[in-house]
């Protein structure tokens, strides 16, 4: 099963949950991707995560409502997405998510 897709993501943080679009496209040699992730606080692209089986990682630059990196990792199963975001000092955040039909 491939990683690419859509997916409707829910990142659980201090400031509650925030739901958006994770948009994977994977590489034709299927080891890396680019994508965005959209949500209620704009959108951040994904110029260069990694693909790993079934595992993809990326990082993202997030400037709303503070600049800072997010190191992000997900285990895409089926149709279902669980992992989690780091936000350096606030630590690791659950993330969860289904692939869009």
């Amino acid at each position: 099963m491939s990683v690419a897709g859509t997916y409707e993501t829910t990142v659980k943080s201090p400031m509650g949950d925030q739901k958006g679009t994770l948009t994977v496209n994977p590489s034709d040699d299927g080891t890396s991707f680019t994508g965005s992730m959209a949500g209620g606080m704009g959108a951040m692209d994904i110029p260069d995560g990694s693909v790993d089986g079934n595992t993809i990682s990326w990082k993202m630059n997030m400037t709303v409502p503070m600049p800072m990196t997010l190191t992000c990792t997900a285990t895409i199963d089926g149709d279902n997405l669980t992992g989690k975001v780091n936000a350096g000092a606030f630590g690791d955040m659950p993330l969860t998510g289904t692939r869009k039909a």
